[in-house]
């Protein structure tokens, strides 16, 4: 695993304790995962916000435990221009992830509901859209298409379906697609999604779907 700066390492580890600690009563992530969390959720989440290095204002869809979005606010906790808002529909993991965020000082906003409920009404501003496992790439782009066609980049980490999802989609008209290898999987994928030059003008990303 790269190199992490302390004060993010030690956040980490706070996050690290709260899961387990909550683990026991709610399944935050699958039990087999959490002798391998820093390789399987915390190295696996970071290399996310790498594919947008200058992103600092995020959306992070269906953030269960956290991953990716929480580990995004946790990596910008002492930049003041970040702020990284997360939507999950369940209420217990939404308490998790306030939890975590406190305790951290991550700057982290919870969105509690369905994300065909939040978006229409979320008008905060956007770099970067991330999603990790939650649905096939048309659906990620139903969500999010109207933020990445006003600037934002998507970064949607898949499986190893995730070829077939992209070949089936047709979704190379409206956006530009790039494809990288996950660092901590050799069958997954990370999809940067952005919106193509020629089609419409530029704008800020500035609100969801309408």
């Amino acid at each position: 695993m790269e190199h992490i700066p302390p004060a993010m390492l030690e956040r980490l580890r706070i996050y690290e304790a709260l899961l387990r600690k909550w683990q026991r009563t709610i399944n935050l992530v699958g039990p087999t995962t959490l002798d391998a969390i820093w390789i399987r959720h915390f190295a696996d989440s970071i290399q996310v916000s790498d594919a947008a290095p200058e992103a600092r204002r995020w959306l992070d869809l269906g953030s269960g435990a956290g991953f990716p979005g929480l580990v995004t606010a946790i990596r910008y906790a002492d930049d003041p221009e970040a702020a990284v808002h997360l939507i999950e529909s369940d209420q217990r993991k939404c308490a998790f992830l306030r939890g975590v965020s406190r305790e951290t000082g991550a700057p982290a906003i919870i969105h509690c509901g369905r994300i065909e409920a939040i978006l229409p009404e979320f008008d905060a501003p956007v770099e970067a859209i991330s999603a990790r496992a939650l649905a096939p790439l048309p659906v990620l782009l139903d969500y999010a298409g109207k933020l990445i066609e006003n600037g934002a980049t998507g970064v949607f980490s898949k499986g190893e379906q995730a070829e077939a999802e992209l070949t089936d989609s047709g979704l190379t008209g409206r956006f530009s697609i790039t494809t990288l290898a996950s660092r901590t999987s050799p069958s997954a994928r990370i999809f940067v999604i952005t919106r193509r030059p020629d089609f419409g003008s530029p704008r800020a990303a500035s609100t969801g779907p309408a």
